[in-house]
């Protein structure tokens, strides 16, 4: 009962009360709030780039419950995932879909409705004629409404679940990885973002990484990353130069060595942030999830050469670096094992930015299963309560020792 209290007087809060600082800009390794002061990304990923190309979740809970209970732990953004395809049915096939047809689409016509209908039960601000793109909004605006940003991420191009070496989106070129639209893409959810008093960054792309099959003619190097990421980002900022551009590396995101230091990325190029007229809106992010260790040391020298030394004394570029990936089940005590515990020491440590995978409790569909069980979620898989409480203490843990750091 005390949290249910706690999660609705957060609600019940006056939106004035949490004033939103944005834009924000990167100085050095630290990314700034439009105040002065340092900001460091404490958050949760919000899946929305599945077959739906619907946030998740909406079946079994309202949008303002689910981001009251994001707040009730203290986190400050989320990372909201999509899907290029929703942007290519606006520009190529007759408009944005209903979100009653998107049910449909993916779930078959009797189960497709039935969810539709839970959906406006539980969200009866959208009815028949909602869209995919105004569920966006809305879920936006409810996040500001309860002070805590958005951070938009390409997650695919074909809505699915992410990642395989063989999903047709891992690389440029690939199946259905279209450059040209995934440009177009981003250029579209950045100029629309505008609208969105706490959208402070955008991810370029989410987890690069080598193809199985020959669908890319590009080949999967630095070079190729550097003479496709770079126009991308320069595109981005010219349709909304107020938010940041998160940069991905290769490998699913595991690596960026060549980054921090300059290096030579094969074509006798080099990624220098002098380049940049906006090299105060550029952001590294990595993923982690090296789940079954057992040295901290190694996390935390893997972390280190592989991107994080950009936030170091001594880098070419030095830049800020956030986590915008790492996670493990609750569905057991992995939350007192090595790798959570490293990297909860570890972000505040080096007073770094993280968003965790992931709040789904369950999913729409993913991977051919209805209604699937997240056992990685933060909440239950009716999305209504946390799914490990003292798992969710640790985290709280690790935001508010995050949000210290940043301050002193």
């Amino acid at each position: 009962m005390r949290l249910l209290s706690s999660f609705l007087c957060v609600a019940a809060l006056p939106s004035l009360l949490f004033a939103l600082n944005a834009p924000f800009h990167a100085s050095s390794s630290w990314i700034i709030d439009s105040t002065g002061a340092n900001f460091t990304y404490a958050g949760v990923n919000w899946p929305g780039a599945g077959e739906v190309m619907i946030p998740e979740g909406l079946q079994y809970q309202s949008i303002a419950s689910i981001v009251s209970k994001i707040k009730s732990i203290n986190m400050n953004v989320v990372r909201l995932t999509f899907a290029i395809e929703m942007i290519d049915d606006i520009k190529d096939n007759g408009g944005d879909v209903s979100i009653q047809k998107a049910f449909t689409k993916a779930l078959g016509s009797t189960n497709g409705e039935k969810v539709f209908q839970q959906v406006i039960k539980n969200n009866p601000q959208f009815s028949t004629s909602t869209t995919r793109l105004q569920v966006f909004d809305a879920i936006a605006a409810e996040l500001g409404k309860q002070g805590i940003y958005v951070h938009l991420d390409n997650h695919m191009s074909k809505g699915a679940w992410c990642c395989s070496t063989n999903d047709g989106n891992a690389w440029f070129g690939d199946t259905y990885f279209n450059v040209d639209k995934w440009k177009r893409g981003l250029q579209f959810m950045a100029d629309h973002g505008k609208a969105w008093s706490n959208l402070v960054s955008i991810g370029l792309r989410n987890e690069f990484r080598k193809p199985d099959n020959t669908g890319s003619s590009l080949a999967y190097d630095w070079a190729t990353w550097y003479a496709q990421v770079m126009p991308a980002a320069e595109i981005v900022n010219k349709a909304n130069p107020n938010i940041l551009i998160f940069l991905s590396g290769l490998d699913f995101d595991t690596k960026l060595t060549p980054i921090p230091t300059a290096d030579d990325l094969g074509n006798g190029k080099k990624f220098r942030l002098t380049d940049y007229t906006y090299a105060n809106k550029l952001v590294l992010e990595l993923h982690n999830y090296q789940t079954s260790a057992t040295n901290c040391g190694d996390i935390e020298g893997g972390l280190w050469n592989n991107g994080f030394r950009a936030t170091g004394q001594t880098p070419v570029n030095k830049m800020p670096v956030v986590l915008t990936e790492f996670g493990f089940t609750q569905a057991d005590n992995s939350y007192t094992k090595t790798y959570a515990t490293c990297l909860k020491k570890l972000m505040p440590q080096w007073k770094t930015g993280w968003t965790v995978w992931v709040i789904s409790g369950s999913y729409y569909i993913r991977s051919g299963t209805q209604d699937y069980e997240e056992s990685w979620g933060l909440l239950n898989h009716q999305w209504s309560d946390w799914r490990n409480a003292n798992a969710i203490t640790a985290l709280k843990g690790m935001v508010d020792a995050t949000l210290a750091a940043t301050a002193s």
